[in-house]
């Protein structure tokens, strides 16, 4: 099992300038690959075998740079062609650009090249660094390589691959069961009426972002003071992405530990945020990256994450009585059916897509134990939602 650990670095000026070679070495060798096969191929419609070694003598400056970093610049274009022919929707192989603000390399661990000891990393060619090692690395862990990166606000991180053995995973019989529905507002709600509450950290900084966008437009490209002014902006952007990825990673951590399975729908967020104009609040959220966070957690723990189908009518279907709204309208937030069922839309749809789920897996709701108000999460509230003149409303029970 491969783990990665990322850490902040600081290079000093002239381990900066060796960074920033290396970038630069390994764009043009790609690029210089790229473009002899897409030539080779056009003329003789056959693949050229193109190695970095070849370059070294018409370009001596490569030399000044790590051999392995310019080796894994081929494995990579290598990796660019294998997705294209694999699925077309990757794309086909495209030049890297000067302009890119995030750039980075990657090295391979050989015979202690590169070491972590002391606060201080040990890279190829640029010697010892200065680093931020914010968590422990596993003991049994075995150094693969790494990945030194530079952000578009100027800070250095470097991500160390390990290799790790993989521990059994105990199955845990499954007492505790979760639906999850995707929200717009609040990221999401579950099947026991408990609402996320995303806090909007893009929304909430939107302002701050817009007036540090018009400063930079009134700035000549180019100058000193438009790159000073493209970090502060790039530097919020990074804040708001740091906001967004802690909180993901502290509310998919709760719910792993309290529930064994938890169910979600396999949404087409690309359709839902360019044809629906929810972009930028589906943006937002970032709800693929908490489910991807759901979906390792809750495998290193023994757990389970169901994806239903994105077509299953969740929210349409009463979860009461079973009968399908077949004119539900997106602008109505409260479910209304004739056998008298009054609740939050969301929540019912969460209700369904946990009983979809468990029926998935082969699980009989009366299998399962009573999920009683004693039992709710620490986080969660004692009390149970409660819409304007409807009665109190019970948590699904699996008894």
């Amino acid at each position: 099992m491969n783990v990665v650990y990322r850490f902040r670095i600081y290079p000093n000026k002239i381990q900066q300038e060796l960074f920033a070679k290396t970038f630069g070495c390994v764009r043009f060798v790609y690029n210089r690959m790229l473009s002899e096969k897409k030539e080779c191929y056009e003329k003789t419609g056959k693949n050229l075998k193109v190695t970095p070694a070849k370059y070294k003598a018409e370009f001596p400056w490569l030399k000044e740079v790590d051999s392995l970093a310019l080796c894994n610049a081929q494995l990579h274009l290598q990796t660019a062609y294998k997705n294209f022919f694999r699925d077309p929707s990757f794309g086909f192989p495209k030049f890297k650009s000067k302009k890119n603000p995030v750039k980075s390399y990657t090295t391979n661990s050989v015979n202690g090249n590169i070491l972590l000891k002391d606060g201080k990393l040990k890279l190829p060619k640029a010697g010892w660094i200065r680093i931020r090692q914010h968590r422990k690395i596993r003991e049994d862990a075995c150094l693969k390589g790494a990945s030194v990166c530079l952000e578009a606000d100027g800070r250095y991180y470097v991500s160390l691959l390990y290799f790790c053995e993989e521990k059994p995973v105990e199955i845990r019989n499954i007492r505790q069961a979760v639906g999850l529905d995707f929200s717009m507002k609040e990221l999401y709600v579950d099947s026991n009426g408990k609402h996320a509450g995303y806090p909007h950290y893009f929304r909430n900084s939107e302002e701050k972002l817009a007036k540090a966008q018009r400063k930079l437009s009134h700035c000549r490209k180019e100058s000193n003071r438009y790159k000073k002014q493209q970090k502060k902006v790039a530097r919020i952007h990074t804040h708001i992405a740091h906001q967004r990825k802690d909180y993901l990673h502290k509310e998919s951590r709760k719910i792993t530990n309290f529930y064994d399975i938890v169910c979600i729908e396999d949404l087409d967020l690309k359709t839902m945020s360019g044809e629906h104009h929810f972009g930028k609040s589906v943006h937002d959220n970032g709800w693929r990256m908490f489910t991807d966070f759901l979906q390792y957690k809750l495998e290193r723990e023994g757990k389970k994450l169901v994806r239903i189908d994105r077509w299953y009518p969740s929210s349409r279907t009463c979860s009461c009585c079973g009968k399908i709204k077949h004119d539900l309208k997106l602008e109505e937030r409260v479910y209304l059916c004739s056998c008298g069922n009054r609740m939050d839309r969301d929540e019912n749809a969460a209700v369904n897509i946990c009983r979809e789920g468990l029926r998935m897996s082969g699980i009989m709701m009366g299998s399962m134990p009573a999920f009683s108000a004693e039992r709710r999460p620490f986080w969660e509230s004692s009390r149970t939602s409660v819409l304007p003149g409807s009665a109190p409303r019970a948590a699904p029970a699996f008894s």
